[in-house]
């Protein structure tokens, strides 16, 4: 039997927990306090994934660039692939939060949006 040891990041308590695994597939995770707890050790040792953040330049707005983020998580070993692909992109302003910067990013299905308000440079 495999045992992995891991900080849950489900929610703010930060449970170390321990994962048992089998064969590739998880018998119990144990030290959670919560659900949350179960679900995350599960899928970080089968499917992990992750939140990117990054920024992509803007043109023509009162800020040279924007803050954003993946839509939903991406897995783990595409991060990279991802911030690779953002290297690239050029949003005219105005920007709102929200707005779709790159459809598909690194062909994850995800899409990558704003977390910032940028407006058009006046002068």
């Amino acid at each position: 039997m495999e045992k992995k040891e891991l900080i849950c990041i489900g929610c703010p308590m930060g449970c170390p927990l321990t994962v048992e695994m089998e064969g590739g597939a998880v018998l119990q995770v144990k030290g959670n306090t919560c659900p949350r707890g179960d679900a995350y050790g599960r899928k970080e040792v089968t499917n992990p994934t992750r939140i990117v953040t990054s920024t992509v330049r803007v043109a023509g707005g009162t800020l040279p660039m924007v803050s954003c983020k993946t839509r939903t998580d991406v897995p783990k070993g595409k991060i990279f692939d991802v911030a690779r692909a953002l290297k690239d992109v050029t949003v005219r302003a105005p920007v709102c939060i929200g707005q779709v910067l790159a459809e598909n990013v690194a062909g994850t299905g995800v899409d990558v949006i704003a977390t910032k308000n940028v407006g058009v440079k006046t002068s």
